[in-house]
């Protein structure tokens, strides 16, 4: 920090202590603020809030000045069981005092070597250090009061940057089961990946996730992870599933709603934590003219998973090399129209085996 800066913030906070403080009469709350005008980086804070949750199985700590983001990092990760992983990622989370209610503006990502930033507003910002596992956050009451908004871009996506960093490697892809038979379906936004794993799941296949699996770095065969505690869907979903109309839209990244649910909502799914993947299924909604299944370049494959892990802000060197271990499985495209023809044509792949 420049010299004069630092002068300048020095200035600002004067030279009044504690003492002398409480001996002009001035209450605990207003000391506080005192001593939050000489620290004007927040770097003093005091954070006496800790959890430790395990999303996708690795531990995250938290710490904060609220009991808010605890609630929110539980209603995100509470569900997840331990992995047998020794190193802890850190995420600290400060809540700022303003009182306004409003959600703050969707943020810009960006990253350079081993930073990752989220940028929302001067109020709403955060920083990871992918190489040190640590990462912290700024953010108001109003994000706070839209827990949704919070969740999904401040405290899953410094969580996830962390996992990207460490153990996983992102694929944009729905994982499912069956018979033995592990199935990644992949495409790009809007190609039908979550409402495939779902009809799949309500038709007897094993879900482990919607468009976000994560392979786990360094398994001798590929294995992915997810949330399989949950399933986010488009609005228009409705038209294909009766059972999600009355459910609340909630605001994702780049403008796209979604609707979040709960997997207890559907109790007789089957579910697990992870899924082995033995096939690689890319999904073709706009040529249909001759559905079925038809072999998909390696190349083509390759290119489209790097795209999602390079704006991953991870290890990509280790994650180039899990994703080119995972292209060595059968790879295929299915094109197909009608929903239940494509889950009878899996059910086929199924049955074909390993």
């Amino acid at each position: 920090m420049p010299l004069n800066l630092m002068n300048t913030l020095r200035d600002r906070a004067g030279t009044i202590n504690d003492s002398s403080a409480r001996s002009e009469g001035l209450h605990d709350s207003e000391i506080a603020a005192l001593d939050r005008i000489d620290d004007p980086l927040l770097r003093k804070v005091d954070m006496p809030f800790v959890a430790v949750h395990y999303p996708l199985g690795f531990k995250i700590e938290i710490t904060t000045n609220s009991e808010d983001v605890l609630a929110a990092a539980a209603e995100s990760w509470r569900f997840f069981s331990p992995r047998p992983v020794v190193s802890s990622l850190r995420l600290r989370i400060g809540v700022t005092e303003k009182s306004s209610r409003a959600c703050p503006p969707a943020p810009v990502f960006r990253a350079d070597r081993n930073l990752f930033s989220v940028v929302a507003d001067a109020e709403n910002f955060a920083i990871c250090d992918l190489s040190q596992g640590f990462a912290f956050a700024w953010v108001s009451h109003g994000a706070l009061q839209h827990r949704s908004y919070f969740r999904y871009h401040f405290l899953e996506a410094c969580g996830f940057a962390l996992l990207a960093a460490s153990h996983v490697t992102p694929i944009h892809a729905a994982s499912i089961e069956r018979r033995g038979c592990g199935v990644l379906l992949c495409g790009d936004s809007g190609a039908g990946k979550s409402s495939l794993a779902f009809a799949c799941a309500r038709n007897g296949w094993t879900y482990t996730a919607d468009d976000a699996s994560y392979l786990i770095n360094g398994c001798k065969d590929p294995l992915v992870t997810g949330n399989s505690h949950q399933i986010r869907f488009r609005p228009s979903a409705v038209e294909l599933f009766p059972e999600l109309a009355g459910i609340s839209v909630t605001p994702r990244a780049a403008g796209k709603p979604s609707l979040e649910l709960p997997i207890t909502n559907f109790p007789h799914l089957q579910t697990a934590a992870d899924c082995q993947v033995d096939r690689i299924v890319f999904l073709n909604r706009k040529d249909h003219t001759q559905p079925g299944l038809v072999p998909y370049s390696r190349e083509l494959a390759l290119q489209w998973f790097w795209q999602a892990i390079s704006n991953s802000g991870g290890a990509h060197d280790v994650q180039e090399a899990s994703i080119r271990e995972l292209l060595d499985l059968p790879i295929q495209e299915l094109r197909y129209r009608d929903l239940d023809w494509a889950v009878r044509r899996l059910d086929t792949l199924a049955l074909e085996g390993k």
